[in-house]
């Protein structure tokens, strides 16, 4: 690969998605202000008020521009590394208005934050030149295929010029744009990036195409999402990729242009790390909702002497830092009179080499849940949808949180103990 150039050495240094060095330091917010969509692709199902799932579409709330910039405000006050501003959905940035009136205020009261938008490229033509204008440094264009053949099992339907495409001419005409839209960004000096979401049987196979099509015209990195088979999708049965098929298309398509290996499939209104998304923590903030309680942990309230076990996600036994279908091993501790005791380990690393997604994920999620039983609390960085749905089922409590073992425990047992004492209100 050719030597980088010194601008874009500088625009790259504090964007944590197209940047790894970055993505432990900078922080990015999504604001999920675009709900309106010009495509149905067959993987996607836009699902609000789903604050524990995590994937492109999903969102708490829509904002006004307005809102949003009032949330950037709070956001700020809370996380000092906050650097990117992303527009990412939940439908697609360019088929709303609201996406350029957002840009403008935001490039007004924040010039200081970079601002980056995420598009399916339909109409990344005609807007490439508005884009340029705002500011916007940085676009991802998610491309599945060069292929129009490959194309057309991918999306159900394009509305163009007020029509609806279907098939064959649907796909032909997404593909024309997307190219078109990408080599007008490059040329503009905007950073692309690529998203290729990956659906065996359908365009795994192709992706290599894609990569080195993208590179052709002037695309800086591509990213390989695995395919998320979701419920009311075309492709909800569809089987989703291992993570070991995942990393050989990466190491295949690295020979032509980078590869990022760090996404989190970030939801459009995710805000904070990569590792460490606190959406939850600020959603519906702009609504009056109840903030997160400021001053650390607070002390345990004791039911008499009760005995807690808290299993816990962490790879490093200081700190709970994982989520809880990465996690290989949970580590076993007991609470008592507001003691904290070690109580072992329980391995779960044999489950972790199932799909990303689908009824085999969903079968690992089962298992992985069946042995924790026993303990009360679950506690690690993040649960998705169905691992907490069977931590409640099996009569356990799912408690997310980051940050140190002791910390953590001490807030997740407080928070048990004051949902049981709801019961006798």
């Amino acid at each position: 690969m050719s030597e980088m150039p010194s601008h874009v050495k500088e625009m790259l240094g504090s964007h944590p998605c197209y940047n790894e060095k970055a993505h432990k330091t900078f922080a990015r917010m999504h604001l999920p202000i675009a709900p309106r969509c010009n495509i149905q692709c067959n993987y996607c199902n836009r699902k609000y008020d789903c604050m524990n799932e995590s994937r492109p579409g999903v969102t708490s709330e829509i904002l006004s521009p307005e809102d949003a910039v009032l949330k950037i405000r709070l956001v700020k006050e809370k996380i000092p590394g906050l650097s990117v501003i992303g527009i990412a959905g939940p439908g697609d940035p360019l088929a709303n208005e609201e996406t350029f009136t957002t840009l403008e205020m935001v490039k007004k009261e924040f010039p200081e934050l970079t601002l980056c938008l995420s598009t399916n490229g339909l109409n990344l033509p005609k807007s490439v030149e508005r884009l340029k204008k705002l500011g916007v440094k940085f676009v991802t264009v998610t491309i599945n295929a060069v292929d129009p053949v490959v194309g057309e099992n991918m999306y159900d339907f394009v509305i163009w010029d007020g029509k609806v495409l279907r098939g064959r001419e649907a796909a032909e005409r997404l593909l024309a744009n997307q190219l078109e839209g990408i080599k007008m960004c490059t040329d503009a000096g905007i950073l692309v990036k690529a998203n290729i979401v990956m659906v065996p049987t359908i365009n795994a196979d192709h992706i290599p195409e894609v990569a080195k099509k993208v590179k052709e015209l002037g695309a800086y990195i591509v990213n390989i999402i695995p395919l998320i088979p979701v419920p009311g999708t075309k492709f909800e049965k569809m089987s989703a990729p291992t993570p070991e098929q995942r990393k050989r298309l990466q190491d295949m398509c690295e020979v032509d242009i980078r590869q990022m290996r760090h996404c989190r499939f970030c939801r459009a209104d995710a805000i904070g790390l990569l590792d460490q998304d606190r959406s939850a923590e600020f959603a519906h903030i702009t609504c009056g909702a109840r903030e997160s309680p400021e001053g650390g942990p607070v002390g345990i309230q004791m039911e008499g002497r009760t005995k807690y076990r808290v299993a816990v996600a962490s790879s490093n036994g200081i700190d709970v830092d994982q989520h809880f279908g990465q996690t290989k091993e949970f580590r076993l501790y007991d609470v008592e009179e507001g003691k904290i005791t070690s109580a072992g380990t329980i391995r779960t690393d044999p489950f972790l080499d199932e799909s990303m997604f689908g009824e085999k994920h969903r079968t690992k999620i089962e298992r992985m849940v069946s042995v924790l039983s026993g303990s009360d609390i679950v506690l690690t960085s993040g649960f998705g949808e169905r691992a907490e749905a069977e931590i409640v089922a099996k009569g356990m409590h799912p408690y997310r949180k980051e940050g140190s073992i002791d910390g953590a425990i001490r807030c997740a047992v407080t928070d048990l103990f004051e949902q049981r004492t709801k019961v006798f209100e």
